[in-house]
């Protein structure tokens, strides 16, 4: 790639425990994947954004001046959407040849939209010379994500993707953005993600429709209690005024009260390294996830039965948006290769599809390497 000047990345995330709750103002816990979306880029003279890619064969130019035009694309409408919130706020937009190399897997709940937009915007950013405002480059690609792509998203996947430091998780409380590193040790663990391998797209999913729900619980408890975002809202408030919600947003509001208190706890059972214990808050987070938040499936929910079942599993549960995607488990380092076996064959079995391994490290958010 020498032809290129920068080589600008930024990563896909997984999120250890916190799902559904980063826009209700809740604290999440993610972690930046090794799995990344790379830009090589350079810049070209005109005013035009000439994209191509290493897995496709489809080439897009996008011009400079009307960014706003390009919602319909199959392939480019993540990088037209982050450049237009760039340009809207205020920074240059330099034409550019861009070529994306996509190690996420698309629709696989680990982010890959994330890593394209924030990768976009760093790597338009280094070509203009200007300095890397990490948190300002998430918010701009949650920004297009919501407004241009259709999908009302929290912060906590462009934070993670732009923010993420090698061996840590992040303990972020998407209300303030206050983030605190934890060091990720699992002793004698290891996390395995796995693919169910059913296809999904959140902007086609009920994505949307649970935010709305958790807007409207929020809209009618602010009529009663002074309270700010639904995170906010303990254990003991939320018995106290349950009687006021009809169903299924009774069950919504319940998934986002109990998973609160599951990323406290889960970030003294890290802290503490009991690993145990953190796989069952694991378990009990999908079971939420199945039952009240209503957003796993046949198939995320019988791939994370095939995992629990397993004697070196310690907890396994859905992550991201829901509907299909990936699982996360905390399994035995020594029994990693007869867990993989044993969990793609009991899923197989279940379903018919043939579940997917990944091996990613705990990884930095975006980075910038001159070529």
């Amino acid at each position: 790639m020498k032809e290129y000047e920068y080589k600008v990345s930024a990563a896909g995330r997984i999120n250890i425990i916190g799902e559904h709750i980063d826009y209700c103002g809740g604290k999440v816990m993610p972690a930046a994947l090794s799995l990344k979306n790379t830009v090589y880029i350079r810049p070209n003279g005109t005013n035009k954004i000439n994209l191509s890619w290493t897995t496709l064969p489809d080439k897009v130019t996008l011009e400079i001046d009307k960014l706003d035009s390009y919602k319909g694309l199959k392939y480019g409408n993540y990088q037209a959407g982050a450049a237009l919130m760039w340009q809207r706020a205020g920074h240059k937009i330099i034409g550019c040849d861009m070529l994306h190399d996509c190690t996420v897997p698309f629709g696989s709940g680990l982010s890959s939209s994330a890593a394209i937009e924030v990768s976009t915007i760093a790597a338009l950013a280094t070509i203009a010379g200007e300095p890397l405002d990490k948190v300002d480059i998430a918010l701009k690609s949650q920004q297009a994500e919501r407004e241009y792509t259709g999908v009302n998203c929290g912060i906590m996947d462009q934070y993670a993707s732009a923010c993420g430091k090698k061996n840590s998780v992040m303990l972020l409380a998407c209300n303030t953005l206050d983030c605190e590193y934890l060091p990720l040790n699992m002793g004698d663990y290891s996390l395995v993600i796995t693919n169910c391998k059913k296809p999904h797209s959140l902007v086609e999913s009920k994505y949307n429709e649970r935010r709305a729900e958790t807007e409207t619980a929020l809209e009618l408890l602010q009529k009663h209690i002074d309270i700010k975002c639904l995170a906010d809202l303990s254990l003991s408030r939320f018995e106290k005024y349950s009687g006021m919600f009809s169903e299924p947003v009774k069950k919504r509001v319940e998934h986002v009260v109990t998973e609160c208190e599951r990323v406290r706890a889960a970030t003294l059972a890290l802290k503490a390294g009991d690993m145990v214990k953190l796989g069952k808050l694991l378990n009990a987070s999908h079971k939420s996830l199945k039952e009240l938040y209503e957003v796993t499936g046949f198939e995320p929910d019988a791939l994370a039965e095939a995992a629990q079942s397993q004697t070196c599993c310690l907890g396994s549960r859905l992550i991201g948006g829901g509907f299909g995607g990936c699982t996360i488990s905390i399994v035995k380092s020594d029994c990693v290769d007869e867990f993989k076996e044993a969990t793609y064959n009991a899923y197989l079995k279940a379903t018919g599809y043939k579940a997917e391994f990944y091996s990613s490290d705990i990884s930095d958010g975006i980075t910038v390497e001159k070529l």
